[in-house]
């Protein structure tokens, strides 16, 4: 077989739909849009919600509760898994090895236990892992 024998499998392709090029074309006049009505004009479309008049079900349903825009959502990490992963952890290592997603502020907290001495970087350390990485003989260091 050679590279000119290649074609696209039988019924595979289509030719583009040309309308609005005569009647005898069986897509002429209308050109397939039906008659009158937005839905036959360029441009038209109806926006994201829209129910046709109705009261959109958005505004139909109470709202709820309190979104606070200041909230911070911390990446948590726990120390059992900080094991074997140098003598200094930071929040890159924890990203590139995919205990983390990059860019979030990091928290460790306190569950499994930590054989070797470590320094750990963070944003911020619960209490049971501070203690644990202390016991351990390493150190916690806080990013402002």
């Amino acid at each position: 077989m050679k590279l000119h024998d290649l074609s696209p499998a039988a019924g595979s392709k289509q030719a583009r739909k040309r309308v609005g090029r005569g009647t005898g074309s069986g897509l002429g006049k209308t050109a397939g849009r039906g008659h009158k009505g937005g839905n036959s004009r360029s441009g038209h479309s109806v926006r994201p919600g829209f129910e046709g008049g109705q009261m959109p079900l958005i505004r139909r349903v109470p709202k709820r509760g309190f979104h606070n825009e200041f909230r911070v959502e911390y990446a948590v990490v726990n120390v059992g898994r900080l094991d074997g992963l140098g003598d200094r952890v930071t929040p890159e290592i924890l990203a590139e090895r995919g205990f983390v997603h990059a860019g979030r502020p990091v928290k460790v907290l306190g569950l499994g236990e930590l054989g070797a001495a470590v320094t750990v970087v963070a944003h911020k350390f619960s209490a049971s892992a501070r203690s644990k990485i202390e016991a351990a003989g390493g150190q916690c260091e806080e990013i402002g």
